[in-house]
């Protein structure tokens, strides 16, 4: 899987051509389906035209959360402006446009090139963007000169009266109401890629992450190297170890008021016992299991992501684990039947999903992960 790191991106928004509340609007939408989630975004103030003799602009600014860098971002939103219209003539100084797209921050990043400066070096200059500014980033501080939002503001040289309007931009990731549950599971196969979307879910939701710690278990390269000696200390292992993060992690939570989101189900214990253990050593372990989680919370959605055998070692190969790279088909097989069947006896009192992932690469592919987001609501 590639690197899910993020980045906090700061894009003003204007337009004076046309609906040019209309215009806005479609810009948000296609920033959220195309470069990633909107985190928030500003009131919509009317400005008289600057540097130029023109209609009004309406202006806005939204804070993105994206792992694209600032390059492909700009390449992005240059490419959002032509689909929306905007045709860019060779004479130099402004005009009117149906959409202007401009990055004004990426975290504390400083960035010189021939097509982009970050921060934008007008940023001082323009009432425009340091009004809408203040109201998603009044905490921010511009990282070259130093100051807020709001002190720009005070000592900025242009005197341009803005008019804040009542409507208000709406933000897409609303037609996604993930949030509105309390606690959300992804589980699925080894290499599924549960750890992902989970991560890309709590960051565009704001939900608090729990990700399984399997990668501090001794037992588990041993487990791939003589599967008979050591499942049954891995399970054990795994047992005490998901029960103590679930008194660390689960439990600290208000699963009434906070959204949590989790890359694995307390359940999978025994759905791996069985498939690992001989019958008379899964008896005992599930007699453990059922005493060390008899009052446990249920997930309000419980996801299980399906890839194809074939899928699961390709991606299995990809992340690189070399304890995992002799993972025989044969194996992930039987995990996966092992869900199934898990799920098929838990579908009577659980919200449960399955949804086949074969096909959709919803890391690098922002409409995959948004046609997977449909899926979940």
């Amino acid at each position: 899987m590639s690197d899910l790191s993020f980045h906090t991106y700061y894009i003003a928004l204007g337009s004076n051509l046309g609906d040019t509340f209309k215009n806005l609007q479609q810009a948000v939408d296609y920033i959220f389906e195309e470069i990633g989630a909107t985190t928030k975004i500003s009131a919509v103030y009317n400005s008289p035209a600057w540097g130029f003799e023109g209609a009004d602009f309406k202006n806005a600014v939204l804070e993105l959360k994206s792992k694209e860098s600032p390059h492909e971002v700009l390449n992005r939103l240059l490419a959002i402006e032509t689909k929306m219209g905007r045709e860019r003539t060779p004479q130099t100084g402004y005009e009117s446009r149906i959409i202007d797209l401009d990055i004004l921050f990426c975290d504390n990043l400083h960035v010189t090139t021939d097509n982009l400066q970050i921060p934008h070096p007008e940023i001082p200059n323009r009432r425009f963007v340091l009004e809408p500014l203040q109201d998603v980033a009044a905490e921010f501080t511009h990282p070259i000169l130093k100051r807020s939002p709001k002190q720009l503001l005070e000592s900025t040289s242009d005197t341009s009266k803005l008019t804040r309007i009542d409507e208000k931009l709406h933000n897409p990731i609303k037609k996604y109401p993930i949030q509105d549950l309390s606690y959300l599971v992804i589980e699925g196969n080894i290499g599924a890629g549960k750890t992902s979307l989970s991560k890309l879910i709590a960051k565009d939701f704001g939900g608090k992450l729990i990700l399984e710690r399997f990668k501090d278990n001794p037992f588990l390269p041993k487990f791939y190297e003589d599967a008979a000696r050591y499942a049954f200390p891995l399970e054990m292992s795994f047992l005490a170890d998901r029960y103590q993060q679930f008194l660390d992690d689960i439990r600290q939570f208000d699963l009434f008021s906070d959204f949590v989101v989790a890359d694995y189900d307390i359940y999978k214990s025994l759905i791996f016992a069985e498939v690992t253990l001989q019958p008379e050593e899964f008896d005992l372990y599930k007699k453990l299991f059922n005493l060390m989680y008899k009052d446990v919370s249920r997930p309000d959605l419980y996801v299980y992501l399906h890839q194809n055998t074939e899928r699961l070692l390709q991606n299995i190969k990809k992340r690189g684990r070399s304890y995992e790279q002799d993972i025989q088909a044969d194996y992930l097989k039987r995990i996966n039947q092992g869900y199934l069947e898990f799920i098929k006896n838990q579908s009577t009192h659980r919200n449960v999903k399955i949804i086949d992932v074969s096909d959709l690469d919803f890391v690098e592919n922002r409409s995959h992960y948004l046609q997977l987001l449909k899926e979940l609501v």
